[in-house]
């Protein structure tokens, strides 16, 4: 039976918790006790395998290849990691900064120059292959860079950013995958101005709250870009510098910054692309071409941030954080309590789970519905459990799905939406590649009222939890 329900407790605006630091040497040295630091010489194609084995912070201080710069990477692949983002605790972290993305803007502290300043390559030094950036799957023909990328809006001059994937093609040379809707809509403009070319800044080596805000989508550029809203979530100023070659200003913090154009009257042709399912989807693609202008970094060691694109890493729940924050809020303005709302990385980037207690019957189905019909294509699969349920372990979930659920009347199932280009199990839209169609599913594995409350008492050996294996080994 569910308990009585009232909507969570808010938490105060802004100022509840320590300054967040300002640039990401300074979070990898505050977060010392969870960042795993590899001083041994790593080949530049084993950074990807071995990153992927952890589930903190990993630092490579040698790269064979590189011997001038460092590489990290696993920044906010769980809870416990995106709550140190944010500099709150694990429990405080989804409604922070569900409340963080209601507040207005605070837009940046202009400044004359920053440490991203300390080297500068232009003209024909400005080379990215000097980077350390890495081949992500064995089907990759290039290196390829997954920065967060920065361009700006010609008629409102909002910075809009993501992270969009970028095949190093060349010394000066690159082809970038844009999928995100606002994107389009800003390169249309140029073109529409009569431009054939846009100004893009890739931007490496900033705290992971930048990266969380530049994953936001949603309707917000009729208000603010992404970069304007950083200073918010973070509760601090954010100091920008003018590029080299641009018309575009930076984090002067960041450890590199790579400047160049958008090439926007011819695409290129791009293949297996390393989708967040996991799969080589889509297949192909037509891409625009980007020209490098500038390089600038740190002259300490600049760190290169990868975002390892498979298997289970950075890359699936990134672009999915702030959908959760907004999926918070909506569900929270039903009456809901909510606990958590996931995103899991072994969701294939295309399942949620929400997680309440509510008063009556009929809330759950509204809320899966909620979820089914997000403006995002990653919904495929909802699934409402109770706040008992430990998210964190996906048998315990499945436990839940198939304990707590009864088919026939605890299932949702709708069909002809739209669905993912990195669902395999989506149906192709013939002449529109690679855009797909799919059912959605939402599964009730709450505890119900007619449930006997009992039932669900669990059982477990005398002594769980208490004992440990390893004291007597």
């Amino acid at each position: 039976m569910t308990a009585s329900a009232t909507p969570a407790t808010r938490v105060p605006a802004v100022g509840n918790a320590p300054m967040l630091d300002a640039s990401l040497r300074d979070y990898l040295d505050t977060n010392a006790d969870i960042v795993t630091r590899i001083r041994k010489p790593v080949s530049i194609d084993d950074v990807g395998a071995l990153a992927a084995q952890v589930d903190t912070p990993i630092l490579f201080e040698h790269i064979v290849e590189k011997p001038g710069f460092r590489l990290c990477d696993i920044l906010v692949k769980n809870r416990a990691l995106q709550a140190r983002a944010l500099g709150v605790p694990r429990e405080d972290y989804l409604k922070t900064l569900a409340f963080r993305l209601r507040q207005p803007p605070r837009g940046f502290k202009h400044v004359k120059t920053g440490p991203v300043k300390e080297i500068v390559k232009t003209g024909s030094d400005a080379d990215w292959s000097i980077l350390p950036i890495p081949k992500h799957k064995d089907a990759d023909e290039w290196p390829y860079v997954t920065a967060m990328n920065v361009i700006r809006d010609p008629e409102t001059g909002f910075y809009n950013s993501c992270h969009a994937g970028t095949q190093a093609v060349g010394n000066r040379r690159g082809l970038i995958s844009f999928v995100t809707p606002h994107s389009h809509m800003i390169m249309n403009k140029y073109r529409a101005m009569g431009r054939d070319k846009m100004p893009i800044a890739f931007v490496f080596g900033v705290p992971p709250a930048y990266e969380i805000m530049a994953n936001f989508s949603g309707l917000h550029m009729d208000m603010w870009g992404e970069l304007e809203m950083v200073g918010t979530i973070m509760d601090r100023d954010v100091e920008m510098v003018a590029c080299e070659t641009l018309d575009l200003n930076v984090p002067a913090q960041a450890e590199i910054v790579v400047e160049g154009y958008v090439k926007l009257t011819e695409m290129f042709p791009v293949g297996e692309v390393t989708s967040p399912s996991m799969y080589h989807l889509p297949h192909h693609e037509r891409v625009p071409e980007v020209e490098i202008t500038a390089v600038t970094m740190r002259a300490d060691r600049p760190i290169y941030r990868n975002h390892q694109t498979t298997p289970d890493t950075d890359h699936q729940p990134l672009p999915r954080l702030c959908h959760e924050a907004v999926l918070y809020n909506r569900l929270s303005e039903i009456g809901l309590a909510v606990k958590d709302v996931r995103f899991p990385t072994w969701g294939a980037a295309l399942s949620c789970i929400l997680q309440f207690d509510y008063p009556r019957e009929g809330m759950v189905n509204d809320a899966l519905m909620t979820a089914m019909g997000a403006p995002w294509l990653n919904t495929k699969l909802v699934v409402a459990v109770s706040p008992d349920t430990d998210l964190d372990q996906p048998g315990e979930v499945y436990h839940a799905m198939a304990t707590r659920c009864d088919p026939s009347r605890d299932v949702i199932i709708v069909g002809n939406t739209r669905g993912s280009p990195y669902d395999p199990s989506a149906k192709p839209l013939e002449g529109q590649y690679p855009w797909r169609t799919v059912g959605k599913m939402g599964i009730d594995a709450t505890r119900k009222a007619r449930h006997d409350p009992h039932d669900f008492d669990r059982a477990w050996p005398k002594n769980w939890g208490k004992v440990k294996l390893a004291d007597y080994l």
